[in-house]
This record gives C-alpha cells, structure tokens and sequence, in this order.
C-alpha cells in the first residue's frame, strides 16, 4: 500500500450502494498506513454527482461551510473522529460513524451511517447526536437491518471506550490548521467523478 504524501489533495468519497454520492477534497496531515489524518478546510467544495438513490442530503450546499475539521480515520473502524474549528479555536470532537475507510489511488471512500458522539471543547463528557437516524436510513433503504446492527455494536464499542477516558486519538489534542493551506481546487475532484468505485 503506497501512503498519502502530507499537503496532497485527496478525495473523501461517500459511496452508497456502489456508487459514489458524494465528493469532498481533503487535504493529507499524516499517514501512517493504519491511521489517516486528512483537513477539510471552511469553504471547500462539495460534489455530487448523480445517483440513483436520488440527492445526497447535503446537495443543496455548493461548499462545506462555518468550520474547518481534522478528520483521523483508523484502518478497521466503523467510524472517523473530527476536531472541529472555527478559524483555529477548536470546538469539539465528534465520532462520525460510518463505513470503514477503504484506500484507493486518489483517497478513500466511507458512507455515513446517521448516529454521531459529540464531546464539546476539552470536555469528557459526551452526548449522542441523530440517534433516530439509523432507523430512518433503514427505512430509506440506505442500510440494510444486519448493517443498523453493526453499527449500534460500533457504537456501544466506542461509548464504553469513553466512559473510561479511552481516546485513541489523543495525540491530536492541541492540534490547529495551518492558515496558509489554501481551499483545494476542485478540478482533479471533478476530473475523478467517473472513477469506478
């Protein structure tokens, strides 16, 4: 497996059943091989190309808009943690459960799976976010029963970890974005949308 370079433009594509639904450029921070740090910076854009399951919810927003995050994903886990900025003050944490990462040449691909933790500011304690959305994309047919389930169990798994002070991802407490990285330029995104999932 040949790792991302640091400063290299990847895409973030969200892939619902096979097709890819969403195209978010993000900026490479650090890749080990088992752990990806990518920045998605205030203002960048958001692609969306067709699909058959219709608009992705997100489609009526042309960029990614208010704050900036850090997004650590590691090899294996059903979820991604994001440290969210305003400017460089960072806001919180947030466990974003979802597929787990699969590399390809230009990025990686995920699909979000509704239910979310958030953990404001330097705080320990956490609270649960769209818990009503696992069975709604049931409903919707975005997941099937047997994935809602492995997600509750991913999230059980992470919830426990936090009720004992556990974070994985605490060596990017203190982090801040560098103001001089510029928005990504959407056009090698765009140029990838037809690229086989």
């Amino acid at each position: 497996m040949e790792l991302f370079a640091p400063g290299t433009v990847i895409d973030r594509r969200e892939v619902l059943h096979g097709r890819t639904w969403l195209v978010t450029p993000v900026r490479v921070v650090w890749d080990s091989g088992d752990i990806l740090v990518t920045y998605l910076a205030d203002g960048t854009p958001l692609l969306f190309p067709e699909h058959p399951f219709g608009p992705h919810p997100w489609s009526g927003q042309e960029r990614w808009a208010g704050t900036s995050l850090l997004q650590v994903h590691r090899t294996g886990d059903a979820y991604s943690i994001w440290a969210f900025y305003e400017g460089s003050t960072f806001t919180g944490w947030y466990v974003n459960f979802e597929a787990p990462m699969r590399r390809w040449d230009e990025g990686i691909d995920t699909v979000d799976h509704g239910v979310d933790i958030w953990i404001p500011g330097g705080d320990t304690k956490w609270q649960w976010k769209d818990r009503a959305d696992v069975a709604a994309l049931v409903q919707a047919g975005r997941l099937s029963q047997a994935e809602a389930d492995v997600v509750w169990a991913e999230t059980e798994k992470v919830a426990a970890a936090l009720d004992r002070d556990e974070r994985w991802w605490s060596p990017w407490d203190g982090w801040t974005p560098d103001p001089t990285w510029p928005v990504p330029d959407p056009a090698a995104s765009r140029a990838r949308l037809n690229v086989p999932a």
